[in-house]
């Protein structure tokens, strides 16, 4: 059996190659990007396609049982379409099973400004379930290395870590842990036709703050801003389009549309690390 993994030179990507390849063999796992040659990880085959070039992929994706699917990054571009020109690619292939990795939500997150990024993911995972492939979809808690890179970040100016999150709850995970869980999932039949949260326990703002601060020894404390005042600060360093989408996350963080339940032990047989853990780990890797 031989599993594929897109856009594999990037940081999640890159990190599902080699989990898979320590679990089945590097003979067994295939990485695909634009550039191959960025993957950099011994021993696995190779392959080179773009999410926008709809006729290479039913090639490309050639003789695989299994495809994840990592969700191309947000910007100006279709990203339902480039999503679809996979999954259409490989049925046409005769692959029999596609993870697609997507992100949590309740539901909530449609009476935000990411309600645009979160139609995208909703979109795709239906274009999957209705592709006659087998499906699992993991939808990844957000990323804790960035808000512990901005947290770590303010420490060394003001002090305070600014946004418009307020006292919601949020559902954080490391991509390693991400990476572990999709691997499961990737060689799981038991997962077939199910969708799984992975993250582990959620926490506000300010809680995340505090276990930042035991960890690396900071004196940050968290202040909530209003959604114009974050919006206003990262518009001229980011652009509209990535303004927007972090203040909608944001807003997604305080109505509650992240505080969703983990299904991280069904989807990996444990239970995601601490998040304390997993923040020491970040510290010791980068």
């Amino acid at each position: 059996m031989k599993v594929g993994v897109t856009a594999a030179s990037g940081n999640l990507g890159k990190l599902l190659v080699a989990e898979l390849a320590s679990t089945i063999g590097a003979q067994n796992v295939v990485g695909i990007a634009r550039t191959p040659e960025k993957i950099g990880i011994e021993g696995i085959e190779t392959r080179a396609a773009d999410y926008t070039d709809a006729a290479i992929w039913p090639e490309v994706l050639e003789g695989l049982d299994t495809v994840v699917l990592v969700s191309s990054p947000a910007g100006p571009y279709d990203r339902v379409q480039m999503h679809w020109n996979v999954i259409e690619g490989g049925a046409i292939a005769g692959v029999r099973k596609m993870l697609y990795t997507s992100v949590i939500g309740n539901g909530k997150e449609a009476e935000t400004l990411y309600a645009p990024v979160a139609a995208i993911n909703r979109q795709t995972e239906a274009h999957l379930q209705a592709s006659g492939l087998e499906w699992v979809i993991p939808r990844n808690g957000l990323y804790l290395e960035f808000d512990v890179a901005h947290i770590v970040n303010a420490g060394r100016d003001d002090g305070i870590f600014r946004n418009n999150g307020g006292d919601g709850r949020c559902g954080y995970i490391t991509r390693d842990e991400i990476a572990y869980a999709t691997a499961k999932l990737a060689l799981s039949e038991s997962a077939n036709g199910r969708v799984f949260n992975l993250v582990g326990d959620c926490y506000t703002q300010a809680e995340l703050v505090g276990i930042v601060n035991e960890v690396y020894g900071t004196k940050v404390r968290y202040e909530c801003i209003s959604d114009a005042e974050f919006y206003a600060k990262l518009e001229p360093v980011r652009g509209d389009v990535v303004a927007n989408m972090l203040t909608g996350c944001y807003q997604c963080i305080r109505n509650g549309a992240y505080d969703v339940p983990s299904d991280f032990l069904a989807a990996s047989g444990r239970h995601a690390k601490p998040v304390k853990e997993q923040i020491r780990q970040i510290q010791l890797s980068h």
